[in-house]
């Protein structure tokens, strides 16, 4: 049998910084993890992109492929999307399209895809209305969406907490979803 295929897509919050080890947990768990960037996480990772493309085996993808050119990774048992901001939360919800990940999440939704997702907004942005009503929308697409109780609990303004963003929360939920070995 060959090793599950989740997507874990991540877009630029502070917890990105810790990516790798999520991508450890995922590869100890037995899956092989393609790891997809919004445009800005891909610039504050830049220093960082060739390791984890070696960490994973795979690209990193962050751009849209030109019509015609070969993805280059299978279709996902699952994908991941966590961090994800604000923006890309409200995007995906509405159906908008302004980055890859946003726009191959968008696709997969109407395909049936399993996803998790798990913002990472602090107390202000979460105040605005539309974020519930994303998280809303994107739970009765039925996505698995980490947020408030059992998720991330949004921090106050100024006061990032990105070492205590719960990733195993998102790699056990994604689990579920993964063909067993």
């Amino acid at each position: 049998m060959t090793a599950p295929t989740p997507y874990l897509f991540c877009a630029a919050a502070p917890p990105l910084h810790y990516v790798a080890g999520a991508i450890e947990d995922a590869q100890a768990r037995g899956w092989t993890v393609r790891l997809g960037l919004t445009p800005t996480a891909a610039a504050w990772l830049e220093d960082h992109l060739g390791g984890l493309e070696a960490l994973t085996g795979n690209r990193v993808r962050s751009t849209y492929r030109r019509p015609g050119d070969a993805s280059g990774w299978p279709a996902p048992d699952v994908i991941h999307f966590a961090p994800i901001t604000a923006n890309s939360l409200n995007a995906w919800a509405l159906g908008l399209t302004p980055s890859w990940p946003v726009g191959v999440v968008v696709q997969a939704a109407g395909k049936g895809t399993p996803m998790v997702a798990m913002p990472c907004v602090n107390q202000a942005l979460a105040a605005h209305p539309q974020v519930d009503r994303s998280v809303a929308a994107l739970r009765d697409m039925g996505v698995t969406v980490l947020y408030g109780e059992g998720g991330w609990a949004p921090n106050p303004s100024g006061q990032g907490r990105p070492t205590e963003y719960p990733w195993h929360l998102v790699t056990d939920a994604a689990d579920r979803f993964l063909p067993q070995q």
